[in-house]
């Protein structure tokens, strides 16, 4: 009996041990904010990178975490789904670079600052082309005042407030 119940606990333990980056989490955080000293909005993509590797799978080389070329390939791919309109005008975003962290791709853009408390329309459609059960969130803002955007497959712009 007792050796059923630790091959039991072990069999749970072993379970629970398993490491969450080792399947699609199908879920990737953005933050937008101003940043005072340099003058910039500053927008940063946290893309789960066994996510990142499965959508460009059709690359010969779709290795993230050792391959410049394939983050460099995400990076672009992120500009064409990730898009940020204020007063009805295209918010032009530059790739300033990326990095791989734990199970993490960043990307990071920036823009010119966009006034504080400005109205912006943002849509996000990374990886929902590939899952439709993809969710996107975007925080506006940092610290304790952040708004947080929500997006599905098939979601167009969302407005908000960026503080």
């Amino acid at each position: 009996m007792i050796r059923k119940l630790l091959a039991a606990l072990a069999l749970m333990v072993l379970a629970l041990a398993q490491p969450v980056w080792a399947h699609q989490q199908k879920i990737v955080i953005t933050t937008m904010a101003n940043n005072p000293r340099t003058g910039q909005l500053e927008v940063s993509h946290r893309v789960p990178m066994h996510d990142a590797e499965h959508a460009l799978h059709d690359m010969k080389e779709a290795d993230i975490a050792r391959n410049q070329a394939s983050r460099d390939a995400f990076a672009v791919y992120i500009g064409n789904h990730f898009r940020v309109m204020v007063d009805g005008e295209p918010v032009a975003l530059e790739v300033l670079g990326n990095e791989v962290e734990g199970a993490y791709l960043w990307i990071y853009q920036v823009a010119p600052a966009i006034p504080e408390g400005a109205e912006v329309e943002v849509r996000s459609s990374i990886l929902t082309d590939i899952w439709p059960s993809q969710e996107n969130r975007v925080n506006l803002g940092e610290g304790t005042s952040v708004e947080t955007l929500i997006f599905h497959a098939g979601d167009g712009f969302k407005q908000g407030r960026l503080p």
